[in-house]
């Protein structure tokens, strides 16, 4: 197959390339922390989307029950402790004193409730939860009382849940609305307030230090741990030219820039004010999602056929470049290679047909030329890449390609519309994910197959949420190989997404700010400047 190489700035919209340079101010104050998101915030509701911009801005101004330290692990975090009955079916959880919202009101066991069914009714972990569960209640203002039907070995690992659809607390008026409907009020308990009156959706987002705010005594680890707050302001510039993203951290006009793209990343290095690390040791994994519920890819032959002619290492040399070490690898396998127990077993449904075969084998599937609607963010450039590879592979195979290039918070929003593409549907669309929010099949939202109540794409196959029940009903750290091998077997004959490889995200800091923690969002705590 044909490798396709573009030219990063090719990447980038005509409205990006023509946005005019921001005006930032000369004289920066050192308590005032500027930050280049890689996309502009437009949706302030972490329960309504699993969009990665809106996770960083869950994490400024909410907490969390439970979170996960470096090794991954359930810790305590808005929580005191926890006790468990002796059959296992009654968890008590004790909120720790002195937890505050934005608006000078106590967080009390009530909120933390009402958040926990707000959560459970979107996230697929969270669904988990809510099926075995009897009975949430606040038993008195610090203690939340949940009783199970049967035992839940994996309750923490829920609760701790980082990536997408993160368990967040918020007041119990906003927590009891309708989860499907976003929350416009972003009032927390976490270190940050949220200033309305300064957000420009998709340009700029400012928040201030909560002074009431009181961090647990642990270091931090990720979103484990002592969340300190040392700057008393942090802005988000959103910048959608890459080069001029560049040139503000060279000349110390912004602090940190959430993800630089690979043609920028050499000219940052030899910068003597600007250091580049990994944003996170657990890569990221690629992917283009179908819609499996219209035509066309709710044909099973023509997912398969489009399966068998991704050849990854286009996707990754497009988004990356020919340089693999330590930046990109291939992974064959529906759940990220480097996970315990994953095994790369998509070889024989991979093999990378040449295009004679992949368009003998589109037409074989029964494909009747239906438009095919493609969306890839642009302002992620690694997704525009991917959806360009995706674009032309398909005009190449013979499938009536329709590919609509557009901006993050566009894409997401579409993605919600369950209707055909002659009424602003769609059939695919390109994202990625971390790899943490991977691990497990109860964890891992790409690849659950609870149909309407599930992710966008609404992938529909029981079979998967009886492994995720397996996995449920194990005791942690017990082997799972053969579990997670049959697993992948369904998912490759079944496919719901198109796995397209995996690699590290980079992000550039003014190299007198440090603190910057490991994962997979851009954590605002720790933060100082030297």
């Amino acid at each position: 197959m044909t490798r396709l190489h573009l030219p990063r700035r090719a990447l980038l919209t005509g409205a990006a390339l023509a946005a005019t340079r921001p005006a930032y101010a000369q004289r920066r104050d050192p308590r005032v922390l500027k930050f280049i998101p890689a996309v502009g915030l437009t949706v302030l509701d972490p329960i309504w989307t699993a969009s990665l911009v809106t996770l960083n801005h869950a994490y400024h101004v909410y907490d969390t029950l439970y979170g996960i330290g470096q090794d991954l692990s359930p810790r305590p975090q808005m929580v005191a402790g926890h006790t468990v009955s002796d059959d296992g079916r009654t968890w008590s959880f004790k909120l720790r004193e002195n937890l505050w919202f934005h608006d000078g009101t106590p967080v009390l066991a009530r909120d933390a409730a009402a958040s926990m069914r707000r959560w459970w009714k979107r996230d697929s972990f969270g669904q988990l939860v809510a099926a075995l569960a009897d009975s949430l209640e606040a038993a008195d203002d610090r203690t939340i009382r949940l009783t199970l039907k049967k035992p839940f070995p994996h309750l923490l690992d829920a609760l701790a849940r980082v990536g997408a659809l993160t368990c967040f607390v918020m007041p119990e008026r906003f927590a009891n609305t309708d989860p499907y409907t976003p929350v416009k009020d972003a009032t927390g308990s976490g270190p940050y307030r949220f200033l309305p009156s300064e957000f420009n959706a998709g340009g700029f987002v400012a928040y201030s230090k909560f002074d009431r705010y009181v961090p647990r005594s642990e270091p931090a680890e990720r979103i484990a741990g002592g969340k300190v707050a040392h700057f008393e302001r942090i802005e988000w510039h959103t910048v959608p030219d890459a080069s001029t993203a560049a040139a503000a951290m060279q000349n110390g006009e912004m602090d940190w820039w959430e993800s630089v793209p690979t043609d920028l990343q050499e000219l940052l290095v030899k910068s003597k004010d600007v250091a580049l690390q990994a944003k996170d040791p657990y890569n990221w994994y690629g992917i283009a999602r179908f819609n499996l519920t219209q035509a066309p890819f709710n044909n099973l032959k023509l997912r398969r056929a489009v399966l068998a002619a991704v050849n990854q290492e286009d996707y990754m040399r497009a988004a990356f470049g020919d340089t693999s070490e330590g930046v990109w690898r291939t992974c064959r396998a529906m759940m990220p290679c480097g996970v315990k127990d994953v095994t790369e077993l998509g070889a024989a449904d991979m093999p990378g047909l040449d295009v004679e075969a992949a368009r003998k084998a589109v037409a074989a599937s029964g494909y009747n030329g239906e438009r095919t609607v493609v969306m890839a963010p642009m302002d992620y450039p690694q997704l525009g890449a991917f959806g360009h590879v995706t674009a032309d592979l398909f005009r190449r195979i013979g499938i009536n390609v329709d590919f609509q290039p557009m901006d993050w918070g566009t894409m997401i929003q579409r993605t919600a519309n369950r209707e055909s593409v002659e009424k602003g549907g769609w059939s695919m669309f390109h994202t990625s994910g971390s790899m943490i929010s991977m691990t497990n099949p109860a964890l891992n939202m790409y690849i659950r197959g609870q149909g309407q109540k599930g992710w966008v794409g609404w992938y529909d196959k029981p079979e998967v949420e009886t492994i995720a029940q397996e996995w449920l009903d194990t005791k942690p750290d017990e082997p799972q190989r053969d579990r997670f091998d049959r697993l992948q077997r369904i998912l490759f004959a079944d496919p719901p997404l198109l796995p397209l490889g995996q690699y590290t995200v980079f992000t550039a800091r003014r190299r007198d700010i440090t603190g910057i923690l490991d994962g997979s969002a851009s954590y605002p705590w720790n933060i100082r400047r030297t």
